[in-house]
């Protein structure tokens, strides 16, 4: 019987109880139930600590510009499960989703009948990407790694046309290691034989595992500041703007409406994708469509201002390398304003360090509570936030947080909401839901 959408989503956050289970046995065996619609897919297949969804971004609306029908992978999402899947900018319809996961949903029955583990709440959700883009005929895949990379359920992916490795920092290290030598072997697993590798790692024990992997597979490797380099020409509140330098060119005052010096690396590897994809046979991509994709870009929650009076900027700072990033873009090009910050982080992030990093430019910091069973103590941050700032609010409910701050901020400063996705995602959508009365909450 087919399941309508909300049957379908209460479904997926049921498979949540099989947890995080890494391994590619249960994806693979799915897939070949389903047929194994990844296999007639032309992929880019994205992995890195920080930027792997902006940079999948830009390559996305890159290749529509180009007149490409695109496939749009990522995670997790922000409000709705259906951001996850996008062809051209559009997230998936309620009933292709509810389809999918209805005609999903024996082969897992199958499975467990026939001896195999359960899959896991994200391997479904891959296979239904992989499903849903192969029917819908997509041109090209832009598929975002979810957590890793030799053993996340998108590399089931053998022969992507580029392998896409970001950056690697210290994340997740329950799961991927605790040194950062360690999470990039591991995030090197997307390397594959003979197909171009593209970073923008810096450093010199990372590029040492990832050049290894790349000469094992026999694989092109690209890295900033050696093959190609960005230069930053102007930030602003209303965007950036960046010299490029590509493999086939250089790219005068690149605009892009995405905000912070970081934007020009991941704008770096977005256009070198789309050099090598033009190599490739992707024949439409021009310089002129490398410039209107990465104008034309679209992607929340990243530095993003929710609101300009008062001024209210969001963003998924949630470990220490992207609140290191924060804290940069907020001296560059908000240096002049006080800061009032709400933040909620999960427990398995380095808590310490990054309020350590960021507290100390507040003249107010509020500690909220993230929805998600990650969440742990999470009011040990309040201890921590003090030793950087005197003025520590602990305020458990994220809107009341928030509204908290609005109230309290100073008219001309700026409020900064980060931390965990699931924070981030609750505060946009009561900010987004309640722009109209924005204007009266400060004093």
């Amino acid at each position: 019987m087919l399941m309508n959408y909300q049957q379908s989503i209460d479904y997926i956050k049921k498979l949540t109880q099989f947890g995080m289970n890494f391994g590619l046995a249960r994806i693979r065996k799915l897939l070949e139930l389903l047929g194994n619609p990844h296999e007639s897919l032309k992929v880019v297949h994205v992995g890195g600590t920080n930027g792997k969804g902006s940079t999948s971004a830009m390559l996305s609306s890159i290749l529509i510009e180009s007149g490409y029908t695109v496939g749009l992978f990522t995670s997790p999402h922000l409000h709705s499960y259906r951001e996850r899947f996008r062809i051209n900018g559009e997230m998936i319809t309620e009933e292709d989703l509810a389809s999918i996961i209805t005609r999903i949903k024996p082969f897992l029955e199958q499975m467990v009948a026939d001896g195999f583990e359960h899959p896991t709440e994200f391997e479904v959700g891959t296979a239904m990407a992989f499903v849903y883009f192969f029917e819908k005929r997509v041109d090209i895949v832009v598929l975002e790694v979810g957590l890793g990379g030799e053993i996340d359920s998108t590399n089931v992916v053998a022969e992507p046309l580029v392998s896409v490795i970001t950056n690697v920092a210290m994340d997740h290290m329950d799961y991927l290691g605790d040194t950062v030598e360690k999470i990039a072997s591991v995030k090197a697993g997307i390397i594959k034989h003979k197909r171009p590798v593209v970073t923008a790692a810096k450093k010199p024990e990372v590029l040492k595992i990832l050049k290894e992997r790349s000469i094992k597979e026999n694989a092109p490797f690209y890295r900033i500041d050696k093959d190609f380099g960005v230069q930053t020409i102007e930030l602003s509140s209303t965007g950036s703007v960046f010299r490029i330098c590509g493999l086939r060119g250089v790219y005068e005052n690149v605009k892009t409406p995405l905000l912070g010096e970081h934007q020009g690396e991941n704008l770096s590897i977005a256009i070198v994708i789309s050099e090598l994809l033009q190599k490739s046979g992707f024949e439409k991509i021009t310089r002129a469509t490398i410039y209107q994709g990465a104008e034309r870009v679209v992607w929340k929650g990243r530095l993003e201002i929710i609101s300009e009076n008062p001024l209210v900027l969001i963003d998924v700072a949630h470990n220490v390398d992207g609140i290191t990033t924060l804290k940069k873009a907020l001296h560059t090009i908000f240096s002049h304003k006080p800061m009032t910050l709400v933040i909620g982080m999960l427990a398995d992030k380095e808590r310490e360090k990054a309020l350590e990093i960021i507290a100390s430019m507040a003249q107010r910091v509020i500690v909220t509570k993230p929805l998600s069973p990650r969440a742990g103590n999470w009011g040990e941050i309040t201890g921590m936030a003090k030793k950087y700032c005197q003025r520590v609010t602990t305020i458990p409910y994220v809107i009341d947080a928030v509204e908290a701050a609005l109230h309290e901020m100073d008219p001309e400063g700026i409020l900064v909401v980060t931390g965990s996705f699931y924070m981030v995602s609750e505060a946009r959508r009561w900010l987004e839901e309640n722009k109209e009365k924005l204007k009266y909450c400060t004093n």
